[in-house]
């Protein structure tokens, strides 16, 4: 196995259960809208495609059929209103996620941060989670114009920090993630218990699958 150099974590269903603050602003925005509200388990398997993407599936759902586009920007606004309130409130880690970043730090790796959250929250959700001092750089999902899947934001942090693709690791839980990080050139651990749309991350031939986040540590033989 080559020797990683840089690490590349995606956020939501990696490092945190953001379900809980997603829901809420979901059905906050639904509510808005005159729908009912949607149970935290539908929720959770609309997440992993960005903000634009999780309020299409709510609306779908909501409404039976795809939404106008004047409708989505109406209720992309709203979401964005109302995750604003919940983003960083009682974030939940999963099990094993600080110690282990601790432990690839006091390593001396490389860490940063590629999710497809919209930048905005990104930096309130570092500092509320106590996240901030683990990584080098973050981008969100609007942080340039492309997202996951696409390498592009991959590959930017391996310019922006003069590290190789091939000395660099990604470590996601969705089919995006795996995506982005093979058309990058890069290796790619997924994790099984996060957001892949209810299918299983295997299915996606990630280099390693793990069961949980400590594996990490052991993959690496720290």
């Amino acid at each position: 196995m080559a020797e990683f150099e840089l690490i590349q974590f995606d956020l939501d269903g990696t490092l945190i259960d953001s379900v809980p603050q997603l829901a809420e602003a979901i059905n906050e925005m639904l509510e808005h809208l005159g729908h009912a509200a949607q149970p935290v388990d539908a929720v959770r398997h609309w997440v992993g495609n960005g903000a634009d993407m999780l309020v299409q599936r709510a609306l779908t759902a909501a409404e039976g059929q795809a939404p106008e586009a004047e409708l989505h920007r109406r209720a992309r606004t709203l979401f964005d209103e109302a995750y604003a309130g919940h983003a960083d409130g009682d974030l939940v880690f999963y099990p094993g996620v600080l110690d282990t970043l601790e432990r690839l730090r006091a390593a001396g790796k490389r860490l940063a941060l590629v999710t497809n959250k919209p930048y905005r929250f990104v930096p309130g959700i570092l500092a509320a989670a106590g996240l901030g001092k683990h990584f080098e750089l973050a981008l969100g999902g609007d942080s340039l114009a492309e997202k996951k899947p696409s390498p592009a934001p991959l590959l930017h942090i391996c310019e922006r920090l003069d590290v190789s693709p091939a000395r660099t690791l990604m470590v996601g839980d969705s089919e995006n993630d795996v995506l982005a990080a093979k058309a990058a050139g890069m290796a790619v651990a997924a994790l099984t218990y996060g957001y892949n749309y209810g299918r299983p991350i295997a299915d996606s031939e990630p280099d390693w699958v793990l069961d949980d986040f400590a594996g990490l540590a052991e993959l690496l033989k720290l």
